[in-house]
């Protein structure tokens, strides 16, 4: 396995990561709006909050860094 896979792999997996993050915390702010999670009754006005930051998450995030690393590959600089 030559540098440049591994460097592919290693970006996939962090790309991969960030979504999964993102979801999880999207998922976690429903969680708070429709559940005794934090309080009884849920927190509709923080779930909303907390699902709208991980759904930005799992958007924006992984653009922002593929961005970046299509950047750096253009400049031609590894890692």
């Amino acid at each position: 396995m030559d540098d440049r896979e591994k460097l592919y792999r290693q970006r996939f997996l962090i790309y991969s990561l960030l979504r999964l993050g993102g979801l999880s915390i999207f998922f976690l702010g429903i969680a708070i709006a429709y559940s005794n999670l934090i309080r009884p009754g849920g927190w509709p006005q923080v779930g909303a909050i907390i699902a709208i930051v991980g759904a930005l998450d799992t958007i924006l995030l992984p653009r922002f860094f593929k961005k970046s690393w299509d950047r750096r590959d253009r400049d031609g600089s590894i890692q």
